[in-house]
């Protein structure tokens, strides 16, 4: 579990490819790793991944995680190259202050950055889904104006959601765009998007206790207050 609290900043050293997936390097690391261990979880990009090995001394830090084929096509690991700079943050502690929202570093697709426009010293960025799929569906109903997102990992407010252009924006202070990557990223770059889990869990209770599932319930009350609605208009006899 995760915050969306950009901890550093690494580079992007190596990649080794092979028909799994590939091994990633990450350097200039050191601030992150005086903790840690083979087998930790650190979230680079927002995508939560295994550190496979690890040295705190060279090249200014370095981790190794491997990435399989699944992660590649999910978010937009795949195509970052050497020297490409990624959000770093460590699980989250149990005694540290929760100052974002639950992450759980599993990325449910990629949005495209498609406007950037400065507001002041801030920065107002906006960002497109693609057209849904069966096996991809969309994550719009997941979004709320003034609800939370992470995008590249980092826990931030939306302030727009247009459902019928499949948008959404968010706005960036002076601090946060010195401290993640997402400020940096050309128009037409890909973002790794998770929803908040919240509404996911909310989603499927209601689904469930409308299907009758668990929550019948909830079902028979809908079912008599249509009733009676039909009732008292006379659609249907009492």
């Amino acid at each position: 579990m995760f915050t969306g609290l950009i901890e550093h900043l690494g580079t992007v050293s190596s990649i080794q490819r092979d028909a799994g997936g590939c091994t990633l390097t990450i350097s200039n690391a050191a601030p992150i790793l005086d903790d840690c261990h083979v087998g930790d979880s650190i979230a680079v990009n927002g995508a939560c991944l295994t550190v496979t090995a690890f040295n705190k001394e060279e090249n200014g830090g370095w981790f190794q995680v491997w990435l399989a084929n699944e992660t590649l096509d999910r978010t937009d690991l795949g195509e970052r190259k050497e020297g490409d700079q990624v959000n770093l943050e460590r699980a989250m502690g149990a005694h540290v202050r929760f100052g974002g929202h639950f992450v759980q570093g599993h990325v449910d697709a990629t949005a495209t950055l498609i406007s950037k426009e400065p507001d002041g010293e801030s920065l107002r960025l906006l960002f497109q889904f693609p057209e849904p799929t069966p096996s991809r569906p969309s994550l719009l109903p997941y979004l709320i104006p003034k609800g939370y997102v992470a995008i590249d990992g980092t826990s931030l407010t939306l302030t727009s959601v247009n459902d019928s252009d499949r948008t959404f924006g968010i706005m960036l202070i002076t601090h946060t765009q010195e401290k993640i990557t997402l400020a940096r990223k050309p128009i037409g770059a890909k973002v790794n998007i998770e929803a908040d889990m919240v509404g996911k869990f909310v989603e499927k209770s209601v689904a469930a206790a409308l299907s009758g599932g668990g929550g019948g319930g909830i079902r028979s009350l809908v079912e008599k207050v249509v009733e009676d609605v039909l009732i008292k208009k006379g659609i249907v006899k009492q």
